[in-house]
């Protein structure tokens, strides 16, 4: 079972990180910290899995993990998970996101979190592979893009709401509220 993936830059910035075991978030901290020295001090002509750190779980948990430009891309899996399954999961990934965004970067991670997010909800979920066929993912990630656009997507969602409000025939703002002995005397506001 897959307990995290972490994507961090060369910096050990976290650009994605999703935990699919509950530590608190000061240990998390660790974790990623303790990971990004691990992988990071390792030369790019060595072995890409080695065993987890002191603060995920020793050694039954390994870390496999690929290294492309600026980014790390680190799966920490426990005993029953393949390391070339793994390895070839982290090519997928990669590449999927690299033919979703057309050349993926690190800006395309901080930016469009959301759609990274979307896809690797689409590979993983839970801790388990759901789907390794990159046609597929992509497919699903396109099914989504039509989906937002013909909705206006989550970004239009306010400027739909201020039409609404302009739209609706509203009577005369009431310039005095009386309640009771209270009374209330209502600023004049501008047209929207």
């Amino acid at each position: 079972m897959i307990k995290a993936i972490l994507i961090f830059n060369n910096h050990g910035k976290p650009r994605l990180i999703r935990f699919y075991e509950y530590f608190a978030e000061d240990l998390q901290q660790q974790i990623i910290r303790e990971t990004f020295h691990l992988v990071s001090k390792r030369d790019d002509n060595v072995c890409n899995f080695l065993e987890g750190g002191s603060l995920i779980g020793g050694s039954d948990y390994k870390l496999i993990y690929r290294h492309y430009a600026t980014l790390y891309f680190v799966f920490c899996v426990d005993s029953s998970e393949s390391e070339l399954g793994i390895l070839d999961l982290i090519q997928v990934f990669v590449e999927t996101l690299d033919k979703c965004f057309e050349n993926v970067c690190e800006l395309d991670l901080i930016f469009h979190m959301d759609k990274v997010h979307f896809i690797l909800q689409e590979v993983v979920m839970g801790g388990m592979v759901l789907e390794t066929n990159m046609n597929e993912i992509v497919g699903q990630v396109e099914l989504q893009n039509r989906m937002e656009k013909s909705e206006g997507g989550f970004s239009a969602a306010p400027a739909r709401a201020v039409s609404a409000v302009k739209n609706m025939n509203l009577p005369e703002m009431p310039r005095n509220i009386n309640i009771g002995d209270i009374n209330i005397k209502v600023p004049s506001l501008s047209p929207f």
